[in-house]
């Protein structure tokens, strides 16, 4: 048996400018942490020669190319695996449509565990590399990099993604105060809905040459946040991320609504400096930027919604678990 934990993440800045439509115009930027809430796979060899696979649904198949599971089967494809094996995966928070790249952080995960019972576990450059191999080029999903990189590497990360299709991962390293004061202001709420990303994706890409100001600009963001990180000036990342989500909910239809916007009014009015929609938009996840002091004041504005407490992890996507038979 081997069990895979891959973290799920928050982007802070920079979203939009990892989808091909820009990078391959210009490189992109994006500042992004992974959290310790995580997707888990599980995978045990079995007697006979089946393909179980369990997920919201059990599929029990002869042939790889049976599997409807699209990243469970290009993620056997891609390992070698073809039979006599069953494979779960969790979720500690809606495994679709949550807005914190559980798709891709499964994605990594899977080539992670499958290529660890080929006794060959994948390095978390490739196993990103394969993850946006799987998801970009064998299921056509019009999505960007930034998830299977974080959901690899872990910890917070500054991504570029350049036009000839390099993808460079710098680890931030911040003091441990810092890094436990940002964790200690960030909240998150759940909208109640998931949602696919897909439409809200394919209209920015097909966007991009209209939204290019506001890219360039949410990319220079992915920087400055940096710098305010560094110097421990945690108020003004918040207010930073307000700057960000004013940019995003530009750039198409469906990233916002009435009902996140009032959920995003209630908590700036409770104290709330900034925040925004996880992923691409529509629904999900809020995360939110709020001082100690007024946190309860926004508990009590977003009472009717679920809060998830997150922290900030520092690992990425690993065996927690590797019995051989």
């Amino acid at each position: 048996m081997i069990v895979v934990q891959a973290p799920l993440r928050v982007s802070f800045f920079g979203g939009g400018t990892d989808l091909p439509a820009f990078y391959t115009r210009e490189p992109g930027c994006v500042l992004s942490t992974a959290i310790d809430k995580r997707v888990y796979v599980i995978i045990t060899e079995r007697f006979d020669d089946l393909i179980y696979v369990n997920y919201s649904r059990k599929e029990i198949v002869t042939a790889v190319d049976d599997v409807e599971h699209g990243l469970v089967r290009e993620a056997m494809k891609i390992t070698g695996v073809t039979s006599g094996v069953e494979i779960t995966t969790l979720a500690d928070v809606p495994s679709e449509g949550s807005g914190l790249g559980s798709s891709s952080s499964i994605t990594v995960a899977l080539l992670l565990g499958l290529s660890a019972n080929q006794f060959d576990p994948m390095s978390p450059t490739r196993l990103a590399e394969e993850a946006c191999r799987i998801e970009i080029d064998r299921l056509g999903k019009p999505i960007g990099k930034q998830d299977q990189y974080i959901a690899a590497f872990g910890g917070i990360r500054q991504i570029a993604f350049h036009p000839d299709e390099r993808v460079t991962v710098e680890r931030v390293d911040l003091t441990e105060s810092v890094r436990v004061r940002l964790s200690q202001r960030l909240m998150l709420f759940y909208t109640g809905r998931t949602r696919s990303a897909d439409p809200i994706l394919q209209e920015q890409a097909q966007r991009v040459g209209d939204s290019i100001d506001a890219l360039r600009e949410m990319k220079a963001q992915a920087t400055r946040g940096l710098a305010v990180l560094h110097s421990g000036d945690l108020d003004r990342f918040g207010a930073l991320l307000h700057e960000a989500w004013t940019l995003k909910r530009e750039l198409g239809n469906g990233i916002t609504d009435r009902g996140i916007d009032a959920m995003y009014g209630a908590a700036r009015a409770a104290g709330a400096l900034g925040g925004k929609i996880t992923g691409a938009g529509g629904g999900g996840f809020l995360l939110l930027y709020v001082p100690p002091a007024a946190q309860d004041a926004v508990r009590d504005a977003l009472r009717g919604y679920r809060e998830v407490p997150i922290g900030l992890e520092r690992d990425g996507a690993k065996v927690i678990l590797n019995v051989h038979r």
